[in-house]
């Protein structure tokens, strides 16, 4: 399937979404992209770490809401568009809803055990609680004087995951920095996967352990080769810091913003556009160059 029938069938507005679930790496920038040229509106953005990926979707106008920890440019600071929303409704308001990473994690966690809530200690004490229905303090059912955090079970309608490889029904090998993907997937009612490679099921049931999004939950899998530029794929290529300076350089007013989704977005109908877009020799540099391969596994018996 590609991208462009993935987002169709799958997305529509008002939905609420997750992305960006392995931190700083495998942040599913294609996906995003065509949430932008599909005009999606009113998406409420889940996730821990999205880098600018929520950032761009909020200066093009699709996104009424955020749930996260933080939005910015991991290497630069400020997210000017996040800033622009909050601070004078440009392109316009939108709302706001604070975690710690922890918290999200948890708010997750519950929904892909099926609990209606997670008990934790985090945040106790902070504002955060004060503006957040979702956390509350609580009376610890064993210990009666001692408070916990009620973090409310987080069900996203869909998670979009970038993976390194995939078969055909969507089971996922992923590697490298994991963070929140198992419980996400779990936690949401739709699941899409982009992947590096589209490799037969053979490979991956070579493997069981390296699967963290299996089939069963997947309803949409995209052959999307570097569709998480300019984030790193373990494996695959390094994140591109030029790319965050060039963006956070270019996006400090709405209209170098404008230009730049035009660029590299709007015009970009797909990912072999937007590889060709790159240029071979940026490409190169950000590939692989000093192997660390995995010791032999034996699933033998």
């Amino acid at each position: 399937m590609s991208m462009a029938e993935a987002v169709s069938a799958h997305t529509r507005d008002g939905i609420s979404i997750v992305m960006g679930t392995c931190m700083e790496q495998k942040i599913p920038f294609a996906a995003g992209h065509e949430l932008i040229r599909q005009k999606r509106r009113d998406l409420t953005l889940i996730g821990p770490i999205s880098d600018i990926l929520f950032d761009q979707l909020i200066g093009a106008g699709c996104v009424k809401k955020v749930r996260a920890a933080w939005i910015g440019n991991v290497m630069m600071g400020s997210a000017y568009n996040f800033r622009r929303a909050v601070e004078h409704g440009i392109p316009h308001d939108i709302e706001v809803e604070d975690y710690s990473n922890f918290t999200i994690a948890c708010g997750l966690h519950a929904a892909a055990l099926g609990l209606p809530y997670m008990p934790a200690r985090s945040l106790l004490g902070t504002d955060i609680l004060k503006d957040n229905p979702n956390l509350i303090e609580i009376d610890s059912p064993f210990e009666p004087h001692e408070k916990l955090l009620g973090v409310k079970a987080i069900i996203p309608d869909l998670a979009i995951f970038q993976v390194q490889r995939a078969d055909k029904n969507g089971s996922a090998h992923i590697w490298g920095d994991l963070a929140v993907t198992s419980d996400a997937a779990r936690a949401s009612r739709s699941v899409i996967v982009v992947a590096e490679e589209i490799v037969e099921t053979a490979v991956i049931e070579s493997d069981p352990n390296r699967t963290i999004i299996p089939g069963f939950l997947v309803d949409a899998v995209v052959h999307g080769p570097f569709g998480a530029h300019p984030s790193p794929t373990q494996g695959c290529y390094s994140r591109d810091h030029e790319f965050y300076a060039e963006y956070h350089k270019l996006t400090g007013s709405r209209e170098g913003f404008e230009k730049w989704l035009e660029d590299w977005v709007l015009n970009v109908p797909d990912c072999e556009s937007y590889l060709k877009l790159l240029g071979e020799k940026r490409v190169e540099v950000l590939m692989v160059k000093k192997s660390a391969p995995a010791a032999m596994t034996e699933f033998g018996y």
